[in-house]
């Protein structure tokens, strides 16, 4: 029987060859989708854990966490002085670190924080030691810079017109660890150089107006910067209420209690303070309504694809009803010449669902790889059971599909078959 069946599969190559291709691209489509959304749910939600409470001024939620969290630039209104100091002394607090944007190098963003938070979020070094002056630098895991090298900052980015600062070189001093977030791909540099490149503290007197546009990463080519730097100057990390505003700052509570009171006293008309984890959940609502409509249409494709196979395939069956009745006639059984049109049909279904779920894997395991380089977090392409059991619905649904063309050659009657 099997020799028959590929016989005729290899006499019927190309019809056979489009119909498993169609069923492959409707099995990726559905495969791709399922998994880019969940890649992007899992790799969003483990970049965002290491962050427990973010504050800022009031404004958008959804900004503070793509800014402070995943270092998208944007800018942002700023926090006084005096609430990092306020922070800091509060005994509900374990650490409380600025973050201040602004500055680029090759695409990398320059983020100005304490030793404390960068230590705090990669668990350790690879190579070199952690910054501990104004002119020193430490990268993330996929910064393709290495110690001893220098970076020259630039205001804004390239893409914005930015240009470089002439005032200081930062020198890299060592590598961070992968923490799997966006702040892999950035460069930190303590707060105060930042603060100082921008012509801030150390008694300059510059109004808030400036203060936005420099410390957030707002170009505005009027304004001129006279920022005075000491490449030498040694770590300020205790800061008071005189030091400059910051975009955001990340808060690490000593306990969940400790943090859910601090979030509802830092949430006014001037202070926004937020739970990361919170917001993502809002924003999977929204991908949760694309996913659908993505899988309505993958779903739509894959149910268009199998009336186009039954009729195919129905169509087939009328043409061979010489060649079914011939072999009834030769005395083969019913039930063997409703196997070899079934094995024909799922087999071509089977090969076809198989080659649709690698190249969905693989067409996600790409999107998630360009994703990855342009949000600095890793993005896991995973297969669950749940996978197992919707592909294992599929099969059955195609098997009992390719049982109809098989049953209607069942019936067929050879006589009126050979007479036709």
């Amino acid at each position: 029987m099997m020799g028959f069946i590929l016989a005729d599969l290899r006499r019927l190559w190309l019809g056979a060859l489009v119909v498993g291709l169609l069923v492959a691209l409707a099995t990726a489509l559905g495969v791709t989708v399922t998994l880019q959304e969940r890649a992007l749910r899992l790799g969003s939600a483990r970049a965002a854990d290491k962050f427990d409470l973010v504050i800022g001024a009031a404004g958008s939620e959804t900004q503070l966490v793509l800014s402070s969290v995943f270092l998208q630039p944007a800018p942002l209104p700023l926090l006084p002085g005096s609430v990092l100091a306020t922070l800091q002394t509060d005994a509900r607090v374990a650490w409380a670190a600025p973050v201040a944007f602004g500055d680029s190098f090759n695409g990398y963003p320059i983020v100005g924080t304490t030793t404390q938070a960068v230590s705090a979020i990669s668990s350790g070094l690879t190579s070199g030691t952690m910054f501990a002056r104004e002119g020193q630098a430490v990268v993330g895991a996929a910064v393709t810079l290495n110690v001893g090298d220098v970076v020259k900052p630039m205001h804004g980015t390239a893409a914005e017109g930015g240009h470089t600062h002439s005032e200081l070189a930062y020198h890299v001093m060592g590598k961070l660890k992968p923490t799997g977030t966006a702040w892999d791909r950035a460069i930190f540099v303590p707060v105060q150089a930042v603060w100082h490149i921008h012509g801030l503290g150390d008694d300059h007197d510059h109004d808030a107006d400036h203060a936005d546009h420099e410390a957030t990463g707002e170009d505005d080519h009027d304004h001129e910067h006279h920022g005075h730097i000491d490449p030498d100057a040694p770590l300020v990390e205790n800061f008071d209420a005189n030091d400059p505003g910051v975009p955001a700052i990340l808060v690490k509570p000593r306990t969940i209690a400790a943090a859910y009171k601090l979030r509802q006293e830092y949430r006014n008309d001037r202070i926004l303070g937020v739970f990361p984890g919170e917001v993502l959940t809002r924003l999977y609502a929204t991908l949760g309504d694309v996913k659908k409509v993505l899988s309505a249409v993958a779903i739509g494709a894959q149910v268009l694809v199998a009336a186009a196979l039954l009729l195919v395939t129905i169509i087939h069956i009328g043409q061979r009803r010489k060649q079914i009745g011939a072999l009834r006639a030769f005395g083969a059984p019913r039930l063997s010449v409703f196997l070899i049109v079934w094995l024909e049909l799922f087999g071509i279904v089977l090969l076809g669902t198989g080659s649709g779920i690698a190249i969905g894997y693989t067409a996600a395991l790409g999107i998630s790889h360009s994703m990855q380089g342009q949000g600095g977090f890793d993005l896991p392409v995973e297969l669950t059971m749940q996978d197992g059991w919707y592909f294992l619905g599929m099969l059955m649904l195609a098997a009992l599909l390719s049982s109809l063309p098989a049953w209607l050659a069942y019936r067929q009657s050879p006589v009126a078959a050979l007479r036709s």
